[in-house]
């Protein structure tokens, strides 16, 4: 059996902290910290392959983007944050990995209103295998129906990737996996399809793919890719409404997130879905457009 992981606070490494590389055990904050006690914090996924971090300038816009939504402002540009990503996964060495940028508001004022707080900008890579087991990961894989419902865009920052909005995801696939699935498929407030707990959603019929508007939850860097793919594929992509009891009439199904990257799903509740020709291309179509471009022309 393989030992396990080491916890994240005691892993080797650097993490890039506020300008500066330190030693992994040293990044940290304290205990009185508004981003802990508030959820002022936004964050990024993203996954470097062959030592490139794919879609990086992207993430980069996205995380300012939240902040601003959030009411704050990174206190670093894009370009100069996208530098910053590639001399953390260069000092620790990693060519395959997964990296962590988060964005909070300090320590100075703890209290709902913190407009004085410095807002500090972290960095963090670690070498980061598929989301999901890789022979399930193949077949397809099992999906709950989650309680708790994406808000109202009326009543939260929705679009944003902030840490706040992730509390009833975490609550959702600790629920599913207790009952042996791998995640859970979250609706709307008004009882609509939305996405799972960390990754959007695609449902495919009659040749088309099918996947929900995304004005209520994260519009995923890896969602765009992928619609993308298929489009140049000749795939019809419909964005759009859709309700759980339609979700009989779906053959396939997959998910998608720079974590999951392109998932099959093999059933949803009492939905059951076979992965076939189109959710197996997208696969491919993806683990091809994330290589770099020298390898990807190799290949």
């Amino acid at each position: 059996m393989a030992a396990p992981a080491a916890p994240f606070d005691k892993r080797d490494g650097v993490i890039w902290y506020d300008g500066k590389l330190v030693p992994w055990s040293d990044a940290t904050v304290h205990v009185l910290t508004h981003g802990l006690h508030y959820a002022s914090a936004v964050f990024e996924g993203e996954r470097a392959y062959g030592g490139e971090i794919f879609k990086i300038t992207e993430h980069s816009e996205r995380i300012r983007k939240s902040a601003q939504m959030l009411d704050f402002e990174v206190p670093y540009s894009v370009a100069e944050i996208d530098a910053a990503k590639r001399l953390v996964l260069e000092k620790n060495g990693q060519k395959d990995a997964y990296l962590r940028p988060i964005a909070w508001r300090g320590s100075e004022m703890m209290g709902v209103s913190a407009q004085n707080n410095t807002i500090h900008l972290a960095i963090a890579s670690w070498e980061w295998p598929s989301y999901f087991d890789p022979a399930q990961r193949l077949k397809g894989i099992r999906l709950d129906l989650a309680e708790y419902r994406r808000p109202d865009p009326k009543t939260a920052p929705s679009t944003s990737k902030a840490a706040g909005l992730y509390m009833i995801c975490t609550i959702s696939k600790h629920r599913a996996e207790r009952k042996g699935y791998a995640d859970a498929l979250m609706l709307d407030w008004q009882g609509r399809v939305a996405e799972c707990t960390g990754a959007n959603i695609f449902f495919i019929a009659d040749g088309k793919i099918h996947t929900p508007i995304a004005d209520c939850f994260l519009d995923g860097i890896t969602r765009r890719t992928v619609i993308g793919l298929a489009k140049k594929r000749g795939i019809e992509v419909i964005e759009r409404r859709i309700m759980p009891e339609e979700l009989s009439n779906f053959g396939e199904c997959f998910i998608t997130g720079s974590a999951a990257e392109v998932t099959p799903v093999g059933e949803i509740a009492d939905w059951r879905f076979t992965p076939g020709a189109i959710s197996k291309q997208l696969m491919d179509d993806y683990t091809a457009e994330v290589q770099p471009k020298g390898k990807a022309a190799a290949a």
